[in-house]
């Protein structure tokens, strides 16, 4: 009778099974309750179809309540649209005959059952090669009398193929790393233009991707196709399998005083399913008490035929987690980890740059003025790349922080994720009020926030990081992006047990960034603003798809199957055009001779303020080199003496405007006095050791006997202003 039992369903399942076949194999890991008390339950679950031989071979372990006469209901669900449906009568049918009637006990079934032709002719062709396919059997046992419902199962099928590849997230990592070597190389060479666009672009491309994994890591059920894409991005969040750090994260949670989860190790005695449909979580939530307290770790779930038996539901973080082979009391460590190593790597990569570059310069082989920035002081270099490394991870540690506070793994978790969001939410707030406070700073003493800000090669270097890729008059743009990134993390996070709450509150978030963006524009330049404002649009449009894959409209089960497919084709495209821009814009940085022409002057005049340590080739950069008060060759005590940029908190408003008067020589509505000719001079003048003991660079258009005052008073706006964001 139990063979009976089950070969009728695994004959059910072969039935639909070659509907996606692509590799020509089908598999089932897991049968799954879909209503509740159902009478049968299957704790292991293995269904492999090979249209090859025509043969199914099955494992199946489980526990049957049904006893007497029934009738079974046999659905095949592809995208929701219902492909198949069949009414079936053990006591009509000579290969069922074993059902009729059925006993109740124990199952445990290990066996191959040959697949009839008539099954194979109804195979469509592309049905073997659509990756993460949605399709879904389900069987509906009745009582043949009273035709009351008995059980509901249902088994989701796989066709091997699917969007989730390897490649697919080393080619993302390499090229977004490479955006970011161009960038910092490019700075090293002398063309900040350049590299402020790269990094910009590849900062942008970086947190698009971060968007994708948050979309994964949302406990919404997600038709197979997203789930998929989306598991190509979880690099972004340090869920990376290396076997030896799956050891480590288990021996410190052990030794914290945890007790880590075997779901990996233990696949031959249980079933484990990855939530894809909002009716499987319906499914389970009227389960006993030990379903319900997977997300508190217990490894004792129930199944629906009897409480204590082996089926677990993992969704949300724990399904990425259980994706990518990671058990889930293994997430935050393994995050945790790769966020820590990049730290490391990073500082190491510096620090043997710095000495390869001086070693190639003493030997001869590279020129004296090749990095001279990067070398004279790279040590403020890498504490900026260090913030910026910072800020890359905030996300990650964001979320996967705030999650962990949720599980309470072990306590040393907990202390450490504690101590990884008070530090990281501490440093950028922190660097985020240093930018602002320079900021009003210089326009209090020079009416432009870009002066200090620029021509600070210090300021430049270390905090620039928070600010180069905004126009000068959003330098506080900052802020409100890191309060977005921490309010989406805190709800992907912290919000895991309510899946609605997740799809509406970043959906409101993405379109509060959208508009926000849309209307304020603020990154450097047109190109960027649209990059960037094209990234936020798709991210909204994702958010929007989650939000319908929480079902809140109960839309028909073929609505949110196409979505998922929509969701996959756009984001696909949307992605590999933000690449391949990357890719070409790396390439110009790094193999053409002057990058810097590719892109037009920002109008906030950012390049007549940044200072650089290299030669000055010529009359143009001499002159600008006059007009800050400096002298060829003079930047190296300027940047020893770093003109009190990082000192000189403490002083108030009132102060500021009295010193910028008293240097500059004009009042607070900003009339300078008449500067003298460089050229009449005869000679440059020395550079001053800060800001705070030398001239405002403003000069006077309107002076008699001046030679431009007939430019100057056609074009009366000062350079120090134009563009910034103070025309008047």
């Amino acid at each position: 009778m139990k063979f009976s039992l089950s070969t009728s369903l695994l004959w059910l399942a072969a039935v639909a099974a070659p509907l996606v076949s692509a590799e020509r194999i089908i598999q089932s890991n897991s049968l799954n309750p879909c209503m509740a008390n159902s009478s049968f339950s299957a704790t292991l679950f293995n269904v492999a179809f090979t249209p090859g031989n025509r043969s199914l071979g099955f494992a199946i372990e489980g526990i049957s309540n049904i006893a007497g006469k029934i009738e079974a209901d046999v659905e095949l669900l592809v995208y929701g649209y219902p492909a198949l449906n069949e009414k079936l009568d053990p006591c009509k049918q000579e290969e069922l005959e074993g059902m009729c009637p059925m006993n109740s006990g124990p199952l445990t079934i290990k066996s191959n059952l040959p697949i009839d032709d008539s099954v194979m002719s109804i195979i469509p062709g592309i049905a073997y090669t659509i990756p993460d396919l949605d399709a879904v059997v389900r069987i509906i046992i009745r009582d043949a009398e009273s035709l009351e419902q008995l059980a509901c199962v249902e088994a989701e099928l796989s066709n091997g193929h699917s969007v989730d590849q390897k490649a697919v997230a080393w080619v993302t990592a390499v090229i977004a790393g490479l955006g970011l070597m161009a960038s910092a190389i490019t700075s090293g060479l002398g063309h900040s233009n350049t590299a402020a666009h790269v990094a910009a672009n590849a900062m942008s491309l970086f947190g698009y991707f971060q968007a994708q994994a948050f979309i994964g890591l949302c406990a919404v059920p997600l038709p197979p196709i997203v789930s998929a894409w989306t598991q190509n991005f979880q690099w972004t969040m340090g869920i990376i399998r290396v076997e030896f750090l799956q050891e480590m994260a288990t021996w410190y949670q052990r030794a914290t005083g945890g007790t880590p989860t075997t779901y990996l190790s233990q696949l031959s005695f249980i079933s484990v399913e990855v939530q894809k449909k909002r009716k499987m979580r319906r499914a389970i939530d009227f389960t006993t008490g030990a379903v319900g307290r997977l997300m508190a770790r217990s490894n004792a779930a129930a199944t629906e035929a009897q409480a204590g038996g082996d089926r677990v539901v993992l969704h949300g973080i724990e399904r990425v987690g259980f994706k990518a082979k990671i058990e889930t009391t293994n997430i935050f460590f393994t995050g945790y980890t790769f966020f820590v190593i990049f730290v490391l790597f990073t500082v190491i990569g510096v620090v043997a740059f710095k000495y390869i570059c001086e070693g190639l310069v003493k030997a001869g082989k590279m020129k004296t003025d090749k990095f001279v920035d990067f070398r004279n002081g790279w040590q403020t270099v890498l504490k900026g790349i260090l913030f910026r490394v910072v800020l890359i991870g905030f996300p990650q540690m964001m979320v996967l922080g705030f999650w962990e506070l949720t599980k309470r793994d072990s306590p040393g978790l907990v202390v450490l994720a504690i101590l990884s969001v008070l530090t990281m939410i501490g440093i950028l707030g922190w660097a985020s009020s240093k930018v602002v406070r320079i900021a009003q700073r210089s326009i209090a003493m020079h009416k432009n926030p870009a002066y200090i800000l620029y021509s600070d090669p210090v300021a430049l270097n270390k905090w620039g990081f928070l600010y180069v890729q905004f126009k000068a008059a959003a330098y506080w743009f900052i802020i409100p992006w890191l309060g977005y990134l921490l309010i989406k993390a805190m709800f992907v996070g912290l919000a895991q047990g309510t899946p609605k709450a997740q799809g509406i509150a970043i959906l409101i978030i993405e379109a509060g960034l959208l508009i926000g963006v849309s209307i304020l524009r603020p990154w450097m330049d047109k190109k960027t603003n649209g990059f960037n404002i094209a990234i936020a649009a798709v991210n909204f449009l994702s958010a929007f798809f989650l939000f319908m894959f929480t079902e809140i409209f109960n839309q028909p089960p073929i609505v949110t199957g196409v979505m998922g497919v929509i969701f996959f084709i756009i984001n696909a495209g949307f992605a590999l055009i933000l690449l391949l821009m990357l890719l070409v814009s790396s390439g110009f940085a790094l193999f053409t001779k002057n990058p810097d022409t590719r892109y037009q002057p920002m109008r906030d005049d950012r390049g007549s303020f940044i200072k650089s340590q290299s030669q000055l080739t010529t009359e143009l950069d001499a002159l600008g080199a006059t007009a800050r008060g400096e002298g060829k060759g003079t930047h190296s005590s300027y940047t020893t003496s770093r003109g009190r940029i990082d000192d000189d908190d403490d002083y108030s408003s009132e102060e500021v405007r009295q010193m910028a008067a008293k240097e500059g020589g004009f009042s607070e509505h900003y009339q300078p006095a008449p500067p003298r000719s460089p050229v009449n001079d005869g000679s440059m003048s020395p550079a001053a050791p800060s800001f705070y003991d030398r001239r405002s660079p403003v000069p006077s258009y309107n002076r008699p006997g001046s030679n431009g005052a007939q430019y100057r008073q056609a074009n009366n706006s000062s350079p120090w202003q134009r563009g910034a964001g103070y025309e008047h």
